[in-house]
């Protein structure tokens, strides 16, 4: 075994009469689909199969029979060391008498921890405005607020249905046309310019919009381009929003909530209650921030990638409930995932160290969380997420998980509690 950087180059060959009946395995398989004039499919004896197509064209395939025991043996044999990515397995040598994998495990760095005590790391003081406390309040009215349908003009802040159709020197492009769409001036989805040249128009009313694509946009034939849109205005809706009465307090269902003074109270409070989240945030981000300033360690590049991975697939997850694909956002911002992963790979860095920091003083401080705890908080969160206890732990990870993130957070107000 050779070792560098914290990484583990580890080789298993596999011999002898294993790899004699992974190689019968391959020929069997193999010679289903052989065509060999004479024989039907799989009827081929092995000399007349291996006479065409030679016994090097088995090798490949029995490798990859036996590659998930030799890695299954590669971990057994290797129990000991602290695994903190995906091993990497390929193959090395191969022939009639053997096969050889070599593997690649990346274990955990030395840790060499600076100050993580007496940092002098302030927090924030909150406090609440009137202007936050009447943003929220006019927040929560606009989600209460009713539409009608009005004769005035557009406004900024009106919704129109139009139906449009979009046209280059003339000529319609594709993608161009819609009928009711529903626009909500200032809401910036259109094509910069769009919206604007729609304030002023009544229901009923046709306008020609002349606007230019940006020149990041994803088409081709459009980007740069200037381009009339054809507009119809079939109706303009208008926001209405509720009177503090019985009627909206009830809707409202918050309670003890009746009136606007109250109402106003309880906004001020949540707005504290965000802000001073907020805050706990920034000063545990501060703590860890001055701490790993402090630290000693290698990070190995299959830490950083794993972690980046990790986050693509978190934030193909939160793209997905919005409705939109990974690959459609490479699309709308003319990017690739090799772009994203290298955007994502600084914030990688930074979640790996101050949890390699959180583990090392963990260690030092020899922080535990007991069975009873682990097993409380297990039943808590799969109660939190209406789930059965064994189904919560099969996805989570299991107990060591639930122990794991428990930790963390001991060791978070351990830093807290010695700042």
């Amino acid at each position: 075994m050779e070792k560098k950087n914290n990484v583990h180059e580890i080789t298993i060959k596999v011999e002898g009469q294993e790899w004699k009946d992974a190689l019968d395995k391959a020929f069997v398989e193999a010679n289903k689909k052989a065509k060999i004039d004479g024989f039907r499919p799989g009827k081929a004896p092995k000399e007349v199969f291996l006479k065409k197509y030679g016994k090097e064209s088995l090798y490949l395939d029995a490798a990859d029979l036996v590659i998930q025991d030799a890695y299954k043996k590669m971990l057994d044999d290797n129990k000991d060391l602290d695994i903190v990515a995906q091993p990497e397995g390929n193959l090395k040598t191969v022939g009639e008498e053997f096969v050889e994998f070599i593997f690649k495990l990346t274990t955990k760095p030395e840790v060499k921890l600076g100050k993580y005590k007496k940092l002098g790391v302030e927090k924030e003081s909150v406090e609440v405005t009137k202007e936050e406390v009447a943003h929220a309040l006019e927040h929560l009215l606009e989600r209460y607020a009713e539409s009608v349908v009005k004769e005035d003009a557009i406004a900024e802040g009106d919704t129109a249905v139009i139906d449009f159709e979009g046209f280059k020197d003339g000529v319609p492009f594709e993608g161009g046309k819609g009928a009711d769409y529903s626009l909500t001036i200032g809401s910036h989805t259109f094509i910069p310019g769009f919206e604007e040249q729609l304030i002023g128009v009544k229901a009923g009313e046709e306008v020609e919009v002349n606007v230019t694509f940006p020149e990041e946009y994803h088409s081709e034939d459009l980007k740069g381009q200037p381009v009339m849109f054809k507009v119809t205005v079939k109706e303009v809706k208008g926001t209405v929003l509720p009177e503090f009465n019985e009627d909206f307090f009830e809707d409202l269902g918050m309670e003890g909530i009746e009136t606007k003074e109250a109402l106003e109270k309880q906004l001020e409070e949540n707005v504290k209650a965000q802000k001073d989240a907020h805050a706990e945030d920034h000063f545990i981000d501060h703590l860890l921030e001055k701490a790993v300033e402090g630290m000693e360690v290698d990070i190995p590049d299959a830490m950083v990638n794993e972690e980046v991975e990790r986050m693509l697939r978190q934030y193909e997850e939160n793209l997905k409930m919005q409705g939109i694909s990974l690959d459609m956002f490479y699309q709308f911002t003319n990017s690739d995932e090799a772009a994203l992963k290298d955007q994502m790979k600084e914030e990688a860095t930074k979640r790996v160290s101050e949890r390699l920091l959180l583990e090392a003083v963990k260690d030092a401080e020899k922080i535990t969380v007991d069975d009873e705890a682990v097993e409380k908080e297990a039943e808590e969160l799969a109660a939190k997420y209406n789930m059965q206890k064994d189904e919560f732990l099969k996805l989570f990870g299991g107990l060591d998980m639930v122990r794991y993130d428990l930790e963390m957070r001991k060791t978070i107000d351990f830093l807290k509690e010695n700042n």
